[in-house]
C-alpha cells in the first residue's frame, strides 16, 4: 500500500489543497489504512517537486480535520478518522437545523441553503 499523490501544476486548485484532498480522499476510502504512517513533510516536499511549507500546511489541515495524527519523533499517521469526520458533520448539521428553525425558515428554504453552500463547496 502506497500514498498516491498527483499534483496539477495547471489546476487552479492550490497544491496544498490538492495535497489534502486526495490524502483526505484515501484515508476515507480505507486506500490508506488507519495507522498507514505518512511520509516526512520535507520527503513528501521533496518527492511531489513541492516546497516543505505547502506539505507541512496540507498535513496542519489533515490535523486539524482528524484524517491525521502526529505522534512526535515516531511520525505521522492516518488516524480513526472516518468516525470524527462523521461525528464533526453531524454536530454541524445540527447546530445548523437548531439556527434555522430559530430563523423562522421552513425545512425548504433550509434544505435549499444547505444544497446551494454544497454546490459551491463541491462546484457542483
Amino acid at each position: 500500500m502506497t500514498l498516491k499523490i498527483v499534483i496539477d501544476t495547471d489546476s487552479a486548485t492550490a497544491p496544498y489543497e490538492q495535497l489534502r484532498a486526495q490524502i483526505s480522499a484515501q484515508a476515507r476510502s480505507g486506500r490508506l489504512p488507519v495507522g498507514y504512517k505518512l511520509p516526512t513533510v520535507r520527503g513528501l516536499a521533496e518527492e511531489l517537486g513541492l516546497a516543505a511549507n505547502t506539505v507541512a500546511k496540507a498535513y496542519r489541515a489533515l490535523e486539524s480535520d482528524g484524517v491525521i495524527e502526529t505522534r512526535g519523533r515516531n511520525g505521522t499517521f492516518v488516524a480513526a478518522a472516518g468516525d470524527a469526520a462523521a461525528r464533526e458533520a453531524a454536530a454541524a448539521a445540527a447546530a445548523f437545523a437548531e439556527h434555522v428553525h430559530r430563523l423562522g425558515l421552513t425545512r425548504a428554504d433550509a434544505q435549499s441553503a444547505v444544497d446551494d453552500a454544497l454546490r459551491a463547496a463541491y462546484g457542483r
